[in-house]
Parts: C-alpha cells; sequence; structure tokens
C-alpha cells in the first residue's frame, strides 16, 4: 500500500507537515509505505502557473517534463493520499488549489476513482476555518471519485470530518492523535477497496 501525504504549505517543516508525518508515521506503523510531497515547491514548474484551460480535454502540456507530470504520475499509483492545508483565509492554501486546478487531465482519465482520500487543516485560531478548509479539500477528492474518509474508526471513536488543529500543532496532542487515527483509517480503508483498484488499474 502507497499512501502519500500532500504538504499544501509553502512551508516545508511548519504545522501542516507536522501532522502529515504523524498520520504518515501510523500509516508505515501498520506495514504501509509512505511518501510525503512538498506541493509548493512542485506547482512552480509548471508554465504557465495557472491553469487556463489551453485544452479541452486537457493535454497536460503545461507541466509535461516537469516535476510536476512526475507527482500526477505518482499519485496515479497511490492507494491513499492524505492532504494537508493551512487555512488561508478560511479555504485551501494556494499551492493545493494550483495542484488540482492542473490535474483535470487526471480527472478526464477517472486516475484517481476508487483512491482513498482524507484531509487535515490547521489553523491560527481554534475556530479559524479548518472545517471549510477540510470540506474544499474533501470536496476536490469528490469530484476526482475518491473515497472520502474521516479520522473515525471502530476502535475509536467515529471521528469528526477530518482533523482540525490549531497551531502551534506540535502543542496540541489531540490534533497528533486525530492524525494517527486518520492515518491507520486511510491505510485500513485502501487495503479493503485494493480489488476497485486493481480492477481500474489491471
Amino acid at each position: 500500500m502507497l499512501i502519500v501525504g500532500l504538504n499544501g504549505s509553502p512551508n516545508a517543516d511548519g504545522n501542516t507537515a507536522f501532522l502529515l508525518k504523524e498520520a504518515l508515521r501510523a500509516a508505515e506503523e501498520l506495514g504501509a509505505e509512505t511518501k510525503l510531497v512538498q506541493v509548493a515547491e512542485i506547482v512552480i514548474t509548471a508554465d504557465p502557473l495557472f491553469c487556463d484551460a489551453c485544452t479541452t480535454p486537457c493535454a497536460g502540456v503545461c507541466y509535461e517534463g516537469t516535476p510536476l507530470q512526475e507527482l500526477f504520475t505518482l499519485l496515479q499509483s497511490a492507494d491513499g493520499i492524505i492532504m494537508g492545508s493551512p487555512v488561508y483565509f478560511g479555504t485551501v492554501a494556494s499551492p493545493l488549489k494550483l495542484l488540482w486546478d492542473k490535474s483535470r487531465a487526471l480527472r478526464k482519465e477517472k486516475a484517481l476513482v476508487d483512491v482513498v482520500g482524507a484531509a487535515v487543516a490547521v489553523g491560527t485560531s481554534r475556530f479559524g476555518g479548518q472545517e471549510s478548509t477540510v470540506r474544499a479539500l474533501q470536496e476536490i477528492m469528490l469530484v476526482h471519485g475518491m473515497t472520502v474518509v474521516g479520522d473515525g474508526s471502530y476502535h475509536t471513536d467515529p471521528g469528526h470530518q477530518g482533523v482540525c488543529v490549531q497551531k502551534p500543532a506540535a502543542k496540541d496532542p489531540e490534533g497528533a492523535k486525530r492524525c494517527r487515527i486518520l492515518g491507520s483509517r486511510v491505510l485500513e480503508v485502501s487495503q479493503a477497496t485494493l480489488p476497485l483498484r486493481e480492477r481500474k488499474r489491471g
């Protein structure tokens, strides 16, 4: 099982990265292969930077031969994807939004259908837009046909829609705990839905 963490923060070692590492570590401890991706370092390699729907259907010409193309290839092989974002003006940070705006070709190919997805958000305030950010990320996943899970499990509690944390994340023990539950849940559901992806991938 390959579980990919997408750090949507421009800060590679900040609160969002900390939370994603907690989630991925939990999946690793249960036998998963994991990879943490710094999205901000990759999306800037596309030219132009912003999607202007230059071709329909999307031919991916703006990122051909770039690290962004490599990332999309990685995502197509993933069993689970955990997205993390800081809250920017009540919603998703721009690196993640840029990434998914560029993903029209993946959607056309149904490349992420049945891949398991989950979301983590961190904000300055306790009620600083984390829930709306998580929902925005989940909506992106649903548009791609992904199977979305929250941070609940049979062994713990039903959880919430996703992990919502106040920074500094390292001082929010409940947030780290919820991330570990989320990581194990993503792996559990990825294992259960593997036949769906195998059918699609041949």
